[in-house]
């Protein structure tokens, strides 16, 4: 079975920091083709903002290669309206393309950051999200 999921970016920085964390079995099974990730030119912009930071001391070849094959095997969605408060302007638009991608599919935003987003089901945790999934 195959999931969309719009992936926060401290999922994407703590899978890439520690490949074996539950971050990187979600970015693991997104590269894998079982979490297709939902994403639009802004999520983009973002991953790739704070994947070049240099705190992080990712190699850029390495993050070139990665965004190239999530663009690749994701699906882009519009940043629909919504009704709901988000107390992070920067977290918007995960949320609103969520919401759009769910006029038509199941979908989920993954995040390390669930205070960040409105209590609903369909936000969860890495762990959640693996769970969801049926992996250990």
């Amino acid at each position: 079975m195959r999931y969309y999921a719009v992936l926060d970016t401290n999922v994407l920085v703590s899978a890439l920091l520690k490949t074996s964390s539950v971050p990187g079995q979600v970015l693991a099974e997104a590269l894998k083709g079982d979490i297709i990730p939902v994403l639009n030119d802004e999520i983009i912009a973002e991953y790739e903002d704070v994947l070049s930071r240099p705190k992080f001391h990712f190699d850029r070849r390495a993050v070139r290669v990665f965004m190239d094959e999530l663009k690749r095997r994701g699906v882009y969605a519009d940043a629909g309206e919504i009704d709901d408060a988000i107390p992070d302007p920067k977290d918007v638009v995960f949320y609103a393309v969520l919401m759009e991608k769910r006029r038509e599919e199941d979908a989920w935003l993954v995040t390390g950051n669930l205070r960040h987003f409105p209590m609903r089901t369909y936000i969860v945790t890495p762990r959640e999200m693996l769970d969801i999934m049926g992996e250990p």
